[in-house]
């Protein structure tokens, strides 16, 4: 389930603040589409949550209160209240609510840190929302909203819930 090498390569030369640019406008996308997800985190909605994508090069800090991402390089020290470190698609599926994060936390491909309680709040209220992320953000693709919508339903598919076949 991790982004391959040659895919995540190109992604260290992406400019923070376009990475930022572009983390912040499918936050506000999702939150019309959402309004009340950050309401769910009751008194957790002031913390901070780090995302660490193991095979990409940022760090994803949410500020709920804020409605606010800011990126970092991954290799810059993150101050966040609770932080959730794994594979991007993994943690895009946990965002979902597709995969059991408490499996993932006991195999280990998936690694939590910080104030569980609070992550657990963002959990409760990720899984109460019915994120569908192909469909959710796909108008950001203006006329060819439909065609982007399937292929990323396709590839999440295939990258969540097939088996890995054999190089030879």
């Amino acid at each position: 389930m991790r982004l391959p090498p040659a895919l995540a390569i190109p992604f260290d030369l992406v400019p923070i603040a376009l990475a930022e640019r572009t983390a912040n406008l499918l936050l506000q996308k999702l939150m019309r589409k959402h309004p009340a997800l950050f309401e769910r985190l009751g008194e957790h909605k002031s913390k901070h949550y780090a995302f660490r994508p193991v095979d990409l090069p940022f760090v994803f800090l949410i500020a709920p209160a804020e409605e606010e991402v800011t990126v970092l390089r991954s290799d810059c020290s993150v101050e966040a209240d609770a932080t959730v470190e794994g594979p991007f698609f993994i943690l895009l599926a946990l965002m979902e609510g597709r995969l059991d994060g408490d499996a993932l936390f006991f195999s280990r491909d998936l690694a939590v840190s910080g104030d569980m309680e609070a992550m657990l709040a963002l959990r409760n209220a990720l899984d109460d929302c019915d994120i569908d992320l192909p469909s959710d953000l796909s108008s950001l693709a203006g006329p060819f909203a439909p065609m982007v919508a399937h292929t990323a339903a396709r590839i999440r598919g295939k990258v969540l819930f097939e088996e890995p076949r054999a190089w030879n």
